[in-house]
């Protein structure tokens, strides 16, 4: 009787073993064919245009902070559409006009952003 209960555990252990053994055998390809010989370039700093081991308190350019905090903004948004569109049906005309109320506020603050030039990057 305990065998059988083991026996049931076998198609997630030939699961588990093929997984390891495609990753050991993809990872040991790639490293195979394709051999890694980093140059300075391909090491440099490419995103955030300064060296990431430089001194902690320089100057950090502002705007960085105003994307992130417009992303941050905008995000919400999304994330309150999401549940807002799943109960949209039970909560009715109030609701609906409740978050148009709350899209028209953040169309005019989008708008109002746009105007003063925080979305250029010169």
């Amino acid at each position: 009787m305990q065998q059988s209960y083991l026996f049931e555990y076998l198609p997630i252990l030939v699961f588990l073993g093929i997984a390891l053994g495609l990753a050991v055998a993809i990872l040991l390809a790639s490293w195979l064919i394709a051999p890694q010989h980093p140059e300075r370039e391909k090491l440099s700093a490419y995103e955030c245009g300064f060296e990431p081991f430089d001194d902690a308190r320089g100057r950090f350019d502002v705007r960085f902070y105003l994307v992130a905090i417009l992303f941050i903004i905008f995000d919400l948004e999304v994330a309150f559409l999401f549940p807002w569109a799943v109960a949209l049906g039970d909560i009715g005309v109030f609701g609906f006009w409740s978050m148009m109320l709350f899209l028209a506020v953040l169309t005019v603050g989008f708008a109002y952003e746009w105007k003063k030039g925080a979305l250029e990057w010169e």
